[in-house]
């Protein structure tokens, strides 16, 4: 019998998903038409984030996308801002150090969102550099950060924008040319709930710029951004595009576009909002003090129980698989990955009575029924 996966990605993919990548597929490198296909799944993506940048769809997980913005931006002795509230916000100075960047940080507590103002007084005292990262949503906890004014802000002080929304993309709101992002990634199997593999990304003209006027070329070949420039005028991809895995996603992002991505967005928003005030009456505690993304809700569990524990007593006993955290947070948080497919009331309902019964199983006595508090909010 087949698990059934509820994690914050990969995510449950629909079968006209599956059935789209079983399909009979051309040479991506010399059938002409499907440049035109890819251009075209490029451009719906692009008006599902808001923008009328440049779109690419990279053969690789989210991470390609994070490394390559990485690769493609820095040159030895670049400056670059991390703005760390989160495993994966910290986690991009790898990526900047593995090019020679110097990294400087930005750090918040990792209990809620970067606090616009504490930002503006840093950058007052210190904003000579070249671009900052920032995580949309940090999956490890969920903490969701506003674009919305960090972007513009750093968009004041000349700094390129690089941001990782891998488990926000489709879930929540981005708006890439109002907010002044230069750079975006997302990834496949988060909220858009295609297979992974795929990574999406948007380039401004200020970053096509700022690659094209390098004075060293960017180190490797796989990660630089600017190998897809005029592809399609040329005809040639930079290497052969794994077209099934593009048939799928193509399909996906169709799934949204006929759902309609404001209906998609408060779909994320109800479910999240029902399920964090469910688990809260219940009597557990969730991590965040605040920033709650509508993607992730991440759930202290007693220290008597474990998150490790419940998770693996909810795989052996329910067949259902969950995920905790990283890191430190491994054996103390359990993630409820409501984004994209499983963002659904028979998903949700199910796993939130799973997650009950498990509790149960271990010696915890909530306060009523998960499922019953989660319908009062939600309806």
């Amino acid at each position: 019998m087949n698990k059934f996966v509820y994690t914050p990605g990969p995510t449950i993919v629909r079968e006209n998903v599956r059935l789209a990548m079983a399909k009979y597929a051309t040479n991506p490198d010399l059938d002409y038409e499907f440049y035109d296909f890819y251009k075209n799944t490029c451009k719906k993506i692009g008006s599902i984030i808001n923008t009328k940048n440049p779109v690419y769809i990279l053969g690789g997980e989210g991470i390609l996308g994070l490394e390559a913005a990485c690769a493609s931006l820095t040159e030895e002795g670049d400056r670059v801002l991390v703005i760390d509230n989160g495993i994966f916000g910290r986690g991009f100075d790898d990526f900047v150090k593995m090019y020679k960047g110097e990294v400087v940080y930005f750090s918040q507590a990792y209990d809620e969102p970067i606090d616009i103002k504490y930002l503006k007084a840093f950058l007052e005292k210190d904003s000579n550099f070249k671009y900052a990262t920032i995580v949309h949503c940090d999956t490890p906890t969920g903490v969701l950060n506003d674009l919305s004014q960090i972007c513009p802000l750093l968009k004041e002080y000349n700094i390129l924008t690089v941001v990782d929304s891998v488990s926000g993309m489709v879930g929540e709101e981005i708006r890439v040319d109002d907010w002044k992002i230069d750079i975006v990634l997302g990834g496949s199997q988060k909220a858009i709930s295609s297979p992974a593999g795929l990574t999406v990304v948007t380039l401004s003209e200020d970053a096509v710029n700022t690659i094209k006027q390098r004075k060293e070329p960017v180190t490797g070949f796989y990660c630089n951004l600017g190998i897809w420039e005029n592809y399609y005028e040329k005809k040639c991809f930079p290497y052969t595009m794994p077209i099934n895995d593009i048939l799928a996603l193509d399909r996906a992002i169709d799934n949204v576009l006929d759902e309609k991505i404001e209906n998609v967005l408060n779909r994320h928003k109800k479910i999240a909002i029902a399920t964090r005030n469910a688990i809260k009456e219940y009597g557990l505690e969730l991590y965040l003090k605040e920033g709650y993304s509508n993607t992730v809700t991440s759930v202290k569990i007693p220290k008597n129980i474990g998150a490790l524990n419940l998770k693996d007593h909810i795989l052996n006993k329910y067949n259902v698989l969950l995920a905790t955290s990283l890191g430190e947070y491994e054996d103390k948080i359990l993630r409820i990955g409501h984004m994209g497919e499983n963002a659904k009331l028979e998903y949700i309902i199910y796993v939130l009575n799973v997650i009950e019964n498990g509790l149960s199983d271990l010696g915890f006595k909530g306060n009523g029924k998960l499922v019953e508090l989660f319908n009062k909010y939600y309806f």
